[in-house]
């Protein structure tokens, strides 16, 4: 059984931030049921628009929907809208990533989602939270990368700010909404009363910048990209080798004195220079240097096994292939197979953090549309077979 197991949460979120966040409950056993919109007979077509987003197969939806059970249900209608709170009764969390706004258009603002369910925990996804004057603006994961600072310190200094080739403030405003939503599930356990969780994807990437905001009011720096390397911190860079890069971070004293010693330059933990963190970064450019003399004419495999053997912090840059073909990704199950009625190779990501008594797992893949409705429809809320059928002509589900 998993952590959460006899949890309840409704999903009624699209795209990436609220299914994320969906999706961390699922893997350590929260019922999860993922509200879709119906597929309709004209205009767009229905479920949640990751159904069809992947490079070469729409393959990103059985990732964000593993471990759910999905249902269709047209929440801009009132029997649809009735639906919902019926669930509501029933479960312990609601998930939304709507523009701020919606569920009060909808007759479903918080006062009375409390009514229909006072221990009932509101988790609100949006990119910039449900107050201020920005709350209403169309935002997405790439803006609140923007404006919550990373973007510009991601790439070089000399060229235009680059992203980060994944979903990056979406994944992270999921996260700290997950985070938030067993804070109030704590909450509730010791009042029995439910709360809103409002988080923003702005502030969720606000929260990593670290020491950025006070280096700016205290020593008026503003920090700026800095490529591979950390600003501030030698040596912690990219380094060329005879046959491709490797990352090396030996940013503290008795690590730096470690690598100097396997590059046969024990002196170098010595030099005024580079005796301390500080003169270090002073002179970072000095220090790469050196260290990129000593990669350059060597493989990858020679510079790493030196590093490991000396206890300095190193590593490949990996992509896919590396991580499928590493026996530390496989001994660890990070990477794990599921079965898929169209996919017979999908391979995704294995849940984390590990738990020892209550390990997380990924019991099904992201189903087809409307996959567990007669379950959801007819099992949880007793509705019959006719009621169901009307439902269907209407629209509703």
């Amino acid at each position: 059984m998993g952590a959460l197991e006899g949890l309840r949460v409704i999903e009624t979120g699209s795209l990436v931030a609220g299914p994320f966040c969906g999706q961390l409950l699922a893997d350590h056993g929260a019922e999860v049921i993922k509200i879709e919109p119906p597929a309709r007979r004209h205009g767009p077509p229905g479920g949640d628009p990751m159904r069809r987003w992947g490079q070469g197969k729409p393959l990103w939806f059985s990732v964000l929907a593993r471990n759910k059970k999905t249902v269709t249900l047209e929440l801009s209608h009132p029997r649809g809208r009735e639906l919902l709170c019926r669930l509501l009764r029933r479960s312990d969390v609601l998930i939304e990533n709507f523009r701020p706004g919606t569920f009060e258009r909808w007759g479903l603002g918080w006062e009375r989602l409390r009514a229909e369910n006072p221990a009932l925990v509101f988790v609100r996804i949006s990119g910039f939270g449900q107050t201020g004057p920005y709350a209403g603006r169309p935002s997405s994961g790439a803006i609140g990368e923007a404006m919550g600072g990373l973007r510009a310190l991601m790439g070089w200094p000399d060229r235009p700010p680059v992203g980060a080739g994944v979903a990056l403030g979406d994944a992270l405003v999921g996260l700290f909404a997950g985070l938030g939503t067993l804070m109030a599930l704590h909450h509730r356990q010791r009042t029995g009363e439910g709360q809103v969780v409002d988080a923003a994807v702005f502030e969720a990437v606000l929260a990593l910048l670290g020491s950025a905001v006070p280096e700016y009011t205290e020593a008026g720096i503003v920090r700026q990209r800095g490529g591979a390397a950390w600003p501030g911190v030698a040596p912690a860079n990219l380094y060329p080798c005879a046959d491709g890069e490797v990352l090396i971070e030996a940013e503290q004293d008795a690590e730096f004195a470690r690598l100097a010693q396997a590059m046969g330059a024990p002196e170098l933990a010595r030099d005024p220079r580079f005796e301390s963190h500080a003169a270090r970064a002073a002179h970072r450019s000095e220090l790469d240097l050196r260290i990129a003399a000593w990669t350059r004419p060597r493989p990858m495999a020679e510079v790493l096994a030196r590093l490991e053997a000396a206890d300095v912090p190193a590593g490949r840059l990996y992509r896919v292939p590396d991580m499928l073909a590493d026996p530390h990704f496989a001994a660890r199950d990070a990477l794990v197979a599921v079965a898929h009625p169209e996919f017979p190779n999908l391979w995704m990501q294995a849940p984390v953090p590990k738990l020892s008594e209550t390990p997380g797992d990924v019991r099904w893949a992201g189903p087809p549309l409307g996959a567990f409705n007669a379950e959801v429809f007819r099992g949880l809320l007793g509705l019959s077979g006719t009621e169901l059928a009307e439902l269907e002509r209407d629209g509703v589900i």
